[in-house]
């Protein structure tokens, strides 16, 4: 066993969520397992989250995986998902390839999770044929990820536009605000609730919350991000309080899990 994994993450400038949940998610996992774990960024500029700050801050990520590349971090995460998903649809696949092939050629080789990817492959973890959702992001986003998904071949149910354009508003948005708003959503015919697809968008602490009231899977795109790089690494994805996906009964799900359609 290695004495810490280093976990490597690609952040927007203007993101603190990612750098709280996943590490929060891979503490609670350290109360059940062996393994330790450090944390260790790389940022990209973006204050608000419209198409063409995405865009822009896309095309900067190569730049990061070098630099993480440099830490040889063991994993690193892509932790924006409306950043890929608003660059077309089946995009996180080009993405992971070209960051990964920068490690290699930086002569730190380490497999990259996108979120986006992450919450696409986490979906076909859970057999999540439809869900229901909710999204921080401006109404135009978040049908451009409501689509991304439907391309993937998962119906969306509802969903729900929260429509805060600043990046860092999105980070104060309080998680208890969600759980209302869960329970609102049209998820009786959905498999699974999405209760943050949005990195910045706090959910963790009301994860259980929800899923014990509505009785079916809930997750969000951190937690997905945490499960597909746990199994990046060839660990057993588990970790407390993060909702079925980390529960154990899919700890030993393949990675790369293939998508649900192509």
């Amino acid at each position: 066993m290695k004495a810490a994994y280093r976990i490597g993450q690609i952040v927007p400038s203007s993101n603190v969520t990612m750098e709280t949940e996943i590490p929060a998610i891979f503490r609670a996992r350290e109360t059940v397992a062996p393994e330790r774990f450090t944390f260790h960024s790389s940022r990209m500029r973006m204050k608000h989250v419209r198409a063409e700050e995405l865009a822009a801050m896309d095309a900067d990520s190569g730049r990061c995986a070098a630099e993480l590349s440099d830490a040889h971090v063991d994993v690193l995460g892509y932790a924006c998902l409306v950043a890929i998903m608003s660059m077309g649809k089946g995009y996180h696949r080009q993405s992971e390839e070209t960051l990964t092939r920068i490690t290699e050629e930086n002569d730190a080789p380490a497999p990259v999770v996108t979120s986006a990817g992450a919450l696409v492959n986490a979906l076909d973890v859970l057999g999540a044929k439809s869900i229901a959702v909710l999204c921080p992001y401006l109404k135009p986003l978040t049908e451009t990820v409501v689509d991304y998904i439907r391309y993937e071949g998962v119906e969306v149910t509802d969903y729900v536009a929260l429509e805060i354009p600043d990046n860092l508003e999105v980070a104060a948005h309080d998680p208890r605000k969600l759980v209302p708003l869960a329970r609102d959503l049209d998820h009786e015919g959905a498999d699974a609730v999405v209760l943050s697809a949005c990195v910045q968008m706090p959910s963790l602490s009301s994860i259980d919350v929800v899923e014990n009231e509505l009785g079916k899977p809930v997750l969000s795109a951190s937690i997905a991000t945490a499960h597909q790089m746990m199994r990046a690494l060839g660990l057993p994805a588990v970790a407390p309080g993060a909702g079925a996906l980390l529960s154990g009964r899919y700890a030993d799900s393949p990675y790369p899990v293939p998508p649900a359609a192509r």
